[in-house]
């Protein structure tokens, strides 16, 4: 994971989901960042604003909030002296898929694929069969419990609540956010360079494809994600290649399907990007699940 910004860190993280619950004041600036797991994020109080990939969701008391892996996001307080209150829950993509495997056929990461589909902050009105704060309250105060068997416990609440809150979606008790704004066009730039990733991705077509100049779209770009487009893209070709080191497909095949013109320069860059090479991160990872890296949890 990369552009981990300086902010203070809360928490380290080595398994394959960890719970907070957090209330702050006066929090500075939050820059762009990303993740290497999901994150789901149920807001309790606050003056937030959370922008993920471009779109701009004003939150309200109970919006569930979802980050997939690899998503660029970061929260804007309109009102730093509000106390932002929240809980958040990192899980690893190999957990969620582990436990899919073992649940003939129930794809636990399917609340993240509605939520990039439809939209990354919903809301639970009051009233419905599963009460998802009290369920998300319940798995942060058994992660910090000490009974009996508590680990184990603690993943067979967090699963209940997994359970439920994909039950929550594909029942439509929840509503996707109103009052979302963002730019048509880096929307659509976006969509282009997700289905085209492997492909050639220069600027030039990018801005024929959005009838902008490439200019105006460099800085637009930079404006909604923090990041420019080199930066975005490459990144995102990066990620997948990491998710392709999980498969048997030769490594040098994985540089070409990740749209990389040659070896050596997709092993630089997945080496700046994740500190080691492409086959030392197959082998360290060959057998162990994802683990989560420290981070502050906003």
């Amino acid at each position: 994971m990369t552009a981990i910004p300086a902010y203070p860190k809360k928490g380290y993280l080595s398994g394959a989901f960890r719970v907070f619950r957090l209330k702050d004041r006066n929090l500075r600036a939050i820059p762009f960042h990303y993740h290497d797991f999901h994150k789901i994020i149920m807001f309790l109080s606050g003056s937030v604003d959370y922008i993920i990939e471009g779109k701009t969701y004003p939150l309200q008391e109970r919006d569930i909030v979802f980050v997939s892996a690899g998503e660029i996001h970061r929260p804007v307080f309109r009102n730093s002296d509000t106390p932002y209150e929240r809980i958040v829950i990192y899980v690893a993509p190999d957990f969620l898929a582990r436990w899919s495997a073992q649940a003939h056929g129930a794809n636990l990461a399917a609340c993240f694929a509605t939520a990039r589909a439809e939209g990354s902050v919903m809301h639970q009105l009051p009233g419905h069969s599963h009460d998802l704060l009290y369920h998300m309250d319940k798995v942060e105060k058994t992660a910090h419990g000490q009974g009996f068997a508590n680990g184990l416990y603690t993943e067979i609440v967090f699963m209940e609540f997994l359970i439920l809150l994909n039950r929550s979606m594909a029942e439509h008790e929840l509503r996707t956010q109103e009052g979302v704004t963002y730019d048509p066009k880096i929307q659509q730039v976006l969509r282009y360079i997700s289905s085209h990733l492997t492909e050639e991705l220069s600027v030039e077509r990018l801005s024929e494809e959005v009838f902008l100049s490439r200019y105006y779209l460099m800085r637009k770009f930079k404006e909604a994600t923090g990041y420019s487009l080199h930066q975005y893209i490459q990144n995102k070709r990066l990620l997948l290649a990491r998710d392709l080191l999980r498969t048997d497909m030769a490594v040098t095949r994985i540089s070409t399907e990740t749209g990389f013109h040659d070896y050596s320069t997709f092993s630089r860059a997945f080496h700046a990007h994740f500190h080691c090479s492409p086959k030392e991160w197959r082998k360290a990872h060959a057998s162990a699940s994802s683990g989560l890296s420290a981070a502050r949890s906003f």
